[in-house]
């Protein structure tokens, strides 16, 4: 079972940057999905971005698109998400995910937390207006 560790969160005021990264314990870079995952107080978890290990395809949230940018290093085995132009409405626990067997589909077309079965612990971003 793959393990998932998370850093990079933290508090800005709106307009500032972040960089969330996460690392994967075991070799992830083939047929794989990776991606991040927000849940707002009150509010359902929804997909934020997501590549296809290998194959470099990804997807945004409309919420984010042009702000966030997600990317890989597959000799690390992590993921980043470059966060810029932060909202008080970006103010979440982030969650890193992966799911293996990707085969061109769910990855990146709308996924959702049920295409998951591995997360990490989650990351809190906050942003002030």
């Amino acid at each position: 079972q793959v393990q998932l560790m998370e850093s990079g969160g933290g508090s800005v005021q709106a307009g500032g940057s972040l960089r969330l990264s996460c690392a994967a314990s075991l070799y992830t870079s083939t047929r794989n999905c990776m991606g991040w995952f927000r849940q707002a107080p009150g509010k359902e978890r929804e997909a934020v971005a997501t590549i296809a290990l290998g194959y470099g395809a990804t997807y945004y949230a409309d919420s984010v698109k042009g702000r966030f940018t997600l990317s890989q290093d597959g000799a690390t085995n992590t993921v980043y998400l470059q966060m810029n132009s932060l909202k008080p409405e970006d103010t979440a626990l982030y969650y890193c995910a992966f799911q293996s067997g990707y085969d061109g589909t769910w990855c990146v077309a709308n996924p959702t937390p049920a295409d998951f079965g591995a997360w990490g612990q989650g990351t809190q971003v906050t942003v002030s207006s």
